[in-house]
């Protein structure tokens, strides 16, 4: 049996995959059947909470903020440095930081400015789209 995959989800792909009716709906399926540990820092979390408020209405943002806070599966990480590898949007830092700190597998997203992760040697933080994510499940 394999260990289950350390990710971190980028706040974009993460928000989408909670509604029911996204083709990426299954993202969020899998994290409540604890098929995978997501790993968040405060910043994180921060972002993923302001997004949803500003979109969803507060029972549901509330909901999916509580199975973060509470999931089992949900890494609660401090990263000691800043890496600052994304110089292209700076605020896109943090989840490079987080996959650093909790030594993931991969940052899960469709955001074209992690693409220069693929040529950053030190320290090697692999990047991969939902569907890339998807195929590890099949």
């Amino acid at each position: 049996m394999r260990n289950k995959l350390k990710v971190v989800i980028d706040t974009n792909v993460f928000f989408i995959s909670v509604s029911r009716k996204s083709k990426t709906h299954w993202i969020f399926e899998k994290l409540l059947n604890k098929e995978f540990d997501l790993y968040i820092t405060n910043d994180v979390l921060t972002e993923y909470e302001e997004i949803m408020t500003q979109y969803l209405p507060l029972p549901l943002k509330d909901y999916v903020i509580n199975i973060i806070l509470l999931s089992k599966n949900v890494v609660k990480v401090i990263p000691y440095f800043n890496w600052n590898l994304i110089s292209n949007d700076p605020d896109d830092n943090k989840f490079v930081d987080c996959a650093v700190a909790g030594n993931v597998d991969y940052i899960i997203t469709n955001d074209k400015h992690f693409d220069i992760l693929q040529k950053t040697n030190f320290p090697k933080v692999n990047v991969l789209t939902p569907d890339q994510f998807k195929t590890l499940f099949e």
